[in-house]
């Protein structure tokens, strides 16, 4: 060949560059890691949010199941959720949580199998998804701080505003509320974890070189 006894004769032969040899394998290596990250993170996510439901649910019943008669001055008297707004306030929030949370576990789980990433218009999705978490989160423990205030004036009572105490008469009632409360926080922290992965798996897709730039596909 020609082309041989010339690069035989100048002492050079045209080798291919390491990189390029190593190259497929290491955009291989790079898929597999980041599909195995991927799923890692939606199991992890479906487990957070499976958590969230139950203890919102548990949450809720403890509010709206809870009720306690006592005799009070001549009469019988009941005490339930409703004797406080922020406490059916409270019983809606986290039902509305709770029921979001049930969806997106469906959503994540699906995503554990699925091998396209979010690109064009699902951006959206992710976007709406991050936000509702944060919406979520935020919202759910505004009620629970709110139903705790209002049960610690029902704790010490108000001389002020002439605000008996009721937790001294209606004890198991009130420790319920307590456990309810106590709930509502584990929830919250665990739809803040949630809302921390839904930020990774959003903002993960963009470059990290240029601001709100998308990842090429790869």
């Amino acid at each position: 060949c020609g082309v041989h006894h010339f690069c035989a004769q100048r002492g050079h032969f045209p080798t291919a560059s390491p990189q390029l040899l190593l190259l497929p394998t290491q955009i291989d290596q790079k898929k597999k890691r980041r599909r195995k990250m991927k799923h890692g993170t939606a199991k992890t996510e479906a487990f957070l949010r499976l958590c969230a439901v139950l203890v919102l649910v548990l949450t809720a019943c403890l509010v709206g199941f809870d009720s306690q008669t006592k005799y009070v001055i001549f009469i019988y008297r009941k005490a339930t959720f409703r004797d406080l707004k922020c406490l059916s306030v409270l019983v809606y929030v986290v039902s509305v949580a709770a029921g979001y949370n049930l969806l997106q576990l469906g959503k994540c789980s699906k995503s554990a199998w699925c091998k396209e990433n979010l690109k064009g218009s699902n951006i959206y999705v992710a976007w709406l998804c991050f936000l509702l978490d944060q919406v979520a989160v935020y919202v759910t423990f505004g009620a629970n701080s709110a139903a705790l205030e209002a049960s610690v004036l029902a704790i010490k009572g108000a001389q002020d505003f002439q605000w008996m105490k009721l937790c001294n008469k209606y004890t198991r009632f009130c420790f319920q509320i307590g456990g309810a409360l106590a709930c509502g926080y584990v929830a919250c922290i665990l739809m803040a974890w949630i809302s921390l992965i839904s930020a990774f798996n959003l903002f993960r897709l963009y470059s990290p070189k240029q601001f709100l730039l998308l990842k090429s596909r790869g």
